[in-house]
């Protein structure tokens, strides 16, 4: 029976692709500069992250109210997001379809690509599925259902157009500098955040590694395959309350009286 999003999203493995996808989401200026403006990665960097798992695991896992909770929370956080093309800005607006489609698409993919890297290659009904469910992380805001595009090919062929136009700005990199070096947040946020940089590398196409400033010698990438052999042997070995315990918790924030004030 093949899988899907429900069934491979609650997976703890799958927020090493964090870093990556925020970075890819900044490296669009429709997307990082409205960040860059509306964002304190600086003394808040887990901020995002949190806002981010909480929608996803919510309009996932969660009940009519958590994810209508989720929702105006969102829609709050993005209310102020915007501004008018100017001299020094092209302009950006975080309910815009084309932006909200780079968010969610940064999601699947990171999502894939980690989860292929862990347990191997999806067979093609699961991942037909998964790709299907994940349409719902953004229709459930504004992201119009004929903006997803129609199938996997499709959206291969829009991820590499698109990800091949990046280039990451001044802004997109100050925001990583934050993100991937805290100097607040938990001590044991900071402790990791060594590997967690190594893996973001690691996981970036090669001239958004570069773009973003990463250090990655032929050493260093075979220290990264060496890495993901040695979780892909590991991990699916952890009992299931542990691999599971990101999406717990998570919603455990979203009881009654705890729901989320910003995104």
């Amino acid at each position: 029976m093949a899988r899907g999003l429900a069934d491979i999203g609650a997976e703890g493995v799958l927020l090493a692709g964090a870093g990556r996808a925020i970075l890819l989401q900044i490296a669009d200026p429709r997307v990082g500069h409205g960040v860059a403006d509306h964002s304190d990665f600086a003394h808040r960097p887990q901020d995002r992250l949190r806002a981010t798992l909480t929608y996803v695991y919510a309009v996932v896992y969660g009940t009519e109210e958590q994810v209508a909770a989720v929702r105006r929370a969102v829609n709050r956080a993005h209310a102020p997001v915007r501004r008018n093309a100017d001299e020094a800005s092209a302009g950006y607006n975080a309910f815009d379809a084309d932006s909200q489609l780079w968010v969610v698409a940064t999601l699947y993919d990171t999502a894939v690509t980690v989860y292929q890297q862990v347990h191997g290659p999806l067979d093609d009904e699961t991942a037909d599925r998964m790709y299907a469910d994940y349409a719902r992380i953004g229709t459930a805001l504004q992201l119009p259902p004929d903006k997803w595009p129609a199938d996997r090919a499709a959206f291969a062929a829009y991820w590499d157009a698109h990800v091949a136009t990046l280039q990451p700005d001044d802004k997109a990199r100050k925001i990583a500098q934050d993100l991937l070096y805290p100097a607040a947040g938990p001590a044991m946020m900071r402790l990791a955040m060594p590997l967690a940089r190594f893996l973001t590398a690691g996981l970036l196409p090669e001239h958004l590694r570069e773009g973003f400033g990463f250090d990655w010698s032929p050493s260093q990438a075979r220290r990264y395959e060496q890495t993901m052999r040695i979780v892909g042997r590991v991990y699916p070995r952890l009992p299931q309350r542990v691999r599971h315990w990101p999406k717990d918790y998570y919603l455990g924030q979203l009881k009654p009286g705890r729901m989320p004030h910003h995104a």
